[in-house]
Order: C-alpha cells, then sequence, then structure tokens
C-alpha cells in the first residue's frame, strides 16, 4: 500500500481549513493509501488523522522525542525520533507523496527541504500544495519568480504542484503514482 505524507499545522486553525483538511483525510482513505504524518493529535494532525482512521485507513506518525507527549497514542505506527532532522529523513523515507496543507515554520521547513531534494533527484516523489483560500498564493508567486529570474534549475511545474481542492490533490497523486 502506498503511503501519502501530509505536513500541516498542529495547531487549532479556522473550519475552512478544517474542512478541507477532512474532506482530503476522507479522500486518502478511500483510495487506499495510508497517511504518514507529523504524528501529533492536536490540530489539522489530529484531523488527518482521526479522519483517515475513520474512513479504515492506516496511519503512520513519526513524532521526535521532545515532541512525544502530544503523539497520537492510537496511531497504527508511531515512530520517535531523536530530532528534526532525522524526522524529516523518516517522513520522506516512508511516504510516496507529499502533501502541503496549511502550516507554520514547520510545515514549511519540512517542504522545502523535500524541494530541495527534489530538484536534486534524491527523490522523485510528487510534491502538492492544497491552496486553501489562497493560503499559499505567495509562496506560489515567490517560487514562480526565482524561476523566472534563473535561481531555480528546474521548471517549477516539474518540483511541485499547486492545487485548489482536496478532490485535485487526490487526482494528481493518483495519475503520479498509478500507471
Amino acid at each position: 500500500m502506498s503511503t501519502i505524507c501530509v505536513f500541516c499545522s498542529a495547531n487549532n486553525v479556522e473550519e475552512k481549513y478544517v474542512q478541507h483538511a477532512n474532506i482530503l483525510a476522507q479522500l486518502i482513505a478511500q483510495n487506499k493509501y495510508s497517511l504518514v504524518w507529523g504524528g501529533s493529535n492536536k490540530g489539522l494532525m489530529k484531523v488527518m488523522a482521526e479522519g483517515v482512521q475513520k474512513a479504515g485507513g492506516k496511519t503512520i506518525g513519526v513524532t521526535m522525542e521532545m515532541l512525544k507527549h502530544t503523539r497520537k497514542l492510537d496511531a497504527d505506527e508511531m515512530i520517535i525520533t531523536k530530532d528534526l532532522p532525522e524526522r524529516k529523513s523518516v517522513l520522506l523515507k516512508r511516504s510516496d507523496a507529499i502533501i502541503l496543507l496549511v502550516g507554520g515554520i514547520g510545515s514549511l521547513d519540512e517542504v522545502t527541504e523535500i524541494l530541495e531534494f527534489r530538484r536534486h533527484d534524491v527523490h522523485k516523489k510528487p510534491i502538492v500544495v492544497l491552496n486553501t483560500n489562497n493560503f499559499y498564493e505567495g509562496l506560489r508567486m515567490q517560487l514562480l519568480r526565482m524561476q523566472k529570474e534563473g535561481f531555480l534549475t528546474k521548471e517549477l511545474s516539474e518540483i511541485i504542484h499547486f492545487v485548489d481542492t482536496p478532490e485535485e490533490v487526490l487526482a494528481y497523486i493518483n495519475k503520479s503514482l498509478k500507471p
């Protein structure tokens, strides 16, 4: 079974973001993917894990020692790493595709490292951003500017894909992973 890594906030956020997370969680399970995520039982991370579980999917949490007190205790599998670099490495290794939902600095840190690895062909995993309510429009514009001004050695479309709905996320991942 293929796994999808979701980077998202461990904070409680507005309902407009929760709605998309709930839909995405259901679609992940319905499309027979497992969820690998930051392991937290808070905020959107909790919404994603509970949604996948309720829809019959498998959850694999990857947290780190300093955050293990916030982990989801009923995950199908929980990995506790010593630090953030190890956590990011495990998340990438355990995933077949990556989704970025709304989040903060931690989510940006995680996805930018994976983008850099994708740019250098360390992996070929699809990376898709769910741009709910244009949350990541500034990021998309900055990346396009980097491409236009010669700071990216590949076309942006070769390393990341932006969409507006959970359904578009799964359509892109299904197209990328299922021949």
